[in-house]
């Protein structure tokens, strides 16, 4: 028996499955990473067009991050978070200036340990502010899996086995024009799913808004401006633009999820400023420390935030901003500044994107690719290019991560992250530090696993 058939074993009998995506099958073992790259016992070098959701966007082994954490580790490893410390001042500090430049706002920086426990800590200030407790958030979006944060997040089953949701946010259509919810065609529509949401307000009996009161009854609205686990869905120029302001109009904050595509992931260094979205609090995590040491946290403007209206011991967590995390977030803010990512991640995005294309002209059964930076999408779909084809989605992803697929004479496996609406899309955010030849690498290996799974 292999180890890793030993290892499943014993997984069998002593790990609970519900806090592992088993989408593999049989379940992957990975033994080292470095790069772009992750390696099996055999040594064989898997590409990750996924790099662990985006949480190790800077390469897996990254030295200059390593490095800091390991002098984090020999200083100060661990302190109680009732004290302070020099990394996480500093670090909030290069964070609010960042967001001062894009929207040019004062706030403060408040650190957790996940990204969904920074969710609740954004829903904690809203409800602060505004005394509310209902909130708006998008159809196909994903804000985490702790009980608040799943009251936003659109998928009912991360909810069903978990009781009654009285808190469940109101969930608006996403403007996903490659599969619109209305119907529509982007270049004739006007963004009509923007005017229906503006339609709610009409009247109280389309029960959000009291025209007598001035008041909507919602606190807040949760935007992902790309959705992540929904598939990178992209959204056309023009919507936000006009959805952030009638938010403002009514009073209802902007919430901005960052978790996946904060970082330069889109080639900015926050998504949303591709789309002319001015946040109220911006939620954050993953790719802060490249996955190194858990750690997320939220920014919020001043008048939300200050210590006289969220005052000491007003949420708390023990490791929040725990000396590792925070140093190696402080070396990525460092990093990030000593690089220009704004230019080569619009620059190896459009050369990937170019890739992808040429792809989909080969093979009828990829209905859409799409991407802004280095976050791209992929949509697998049957003979016709449209409707969904999760069983080819799935095969894919299962060779893939046989590790048995020849390039120029050597052996790959290939990483890939299944997501989408229909689950038969592929989420692709390789390593902001891939080269060309990688990216050739992959659509290669693309094309393989295509082959093999006999798409036509």
């Amino acid at each position: 028996m292999t180890r890793d058939l030993e290892l499943a074993e014993k997984e069998k009998k002593y790990c609970s499955y519900g806090d592992t995506v088993h989408y593999a099958d049989p379940p992957k073992y990975f033994t080292n990473c470095e790069g772009s790259y992750l390696y099996d016992e055999n040594n064989t070098p898997y590409l990750d067009l996924q790099m662990w959701y985006s949480a190790a966007s800077f390469g897996y082994k990254n030295k200059e991050l390593n490095e800091a954490l390991k002098h984090q580790i020999d200083t100060l490893p661990q302190l109680a978070c009732q004290y302070l410390h020099r990394e996480k001042v500093e670090l909030a500090e290069e964070i609010c200036k960042e967001m001062e430049k894009s929207t040019g706002e004062k706030g403060r920086v408040h650190f957790n340990v996940g990204g969904a426990q920074a969710i609740e800590d954004a829903l904690k200030i809203v409800r602060n502010k505004t005394k509310k407790n209902l909130m708006f958030a998008f159809m196909g979006g994903y804000h985490g899996r702790t009980l608040g944060a799943s009251e936003i997040t659109s998928s009912y089953r991360y909810r069903r086995r978990f009781g009654h949701f009285s808190n469940r946010a109101e969930f608006i259509p996403f403007p996903y024009c490659y599969r619109c919810p209305y119907e529509k065609k982007p270049d004739a529509c006007g963004t009509f799913c923007e005017q229906q949401f503006e339609k709610l307000f009409e009247t109280e009996y389309y029960s959000v808004w009291d025209p007598k009161g001035k008041e909507a009854e919602y606190g807040a609205f949760f935007i992902e401006p790309i959705q992540g686990t929904g598939g990178y869905v992209i959204p056309p120029k023009g919507y936000f633009e006009k959805l952030d302001p009638f938010l403002k109009k009514h009073g209802i904050l902007t919430v901005v999820d960052e978790i996946q595509m904060g970082f330069y992931r889109t080639g900015k260094f926050w998504s949303f400023e591709h789309f002319g979205i001015k946040p109220d609090i911006v939620v954050f995590g993953k790719a802060l420390t490249n996955g190194l040491n858990p750690i997320s946290g939220l920014w919020a403007r001043e008048e939300l935030i200050n210590p006289q209206v969220f005052p000491p011991g007003s949420t708390h967590s023990t490791f929040s901003s725990n000396t590792l995390g925070t140093a190696a977030g402080l070396a990525v803010m460092r990093m990030i500044g000593k690089k220009d990512y704004a230019k080569t991640v619009k620059e190896k995005g459009a050369y990937f994107l170019e890739k992808l294309k040429q792809l989909k002209s080969r093979w009828n059964m990829i209905g859409d690719v799409d991407g802004v930076g280095l976050a791209l999408r992929l949509e697998l779909c049957q003979a016709d290019g449209f409707t969904p084809n999760r069983q080819l989605t799935d095969a894919l992803f299962n060779e893939g991560l046989k590790g048995d697929l020849v390039h120029h004479g050597k052996k790959y496996g290939l990483v890939l992250d299944v997501g989408g609406y229909y689950k038969n899309g592929f989420t692709l955010a390789p390593s902001l530090e891939i080269t060309k030849a990688e990216i050739d690498l992959g659509i290669d290996l693309l094309e393989q696993l295509l082959k093999r799974c006999k798409a036509s």
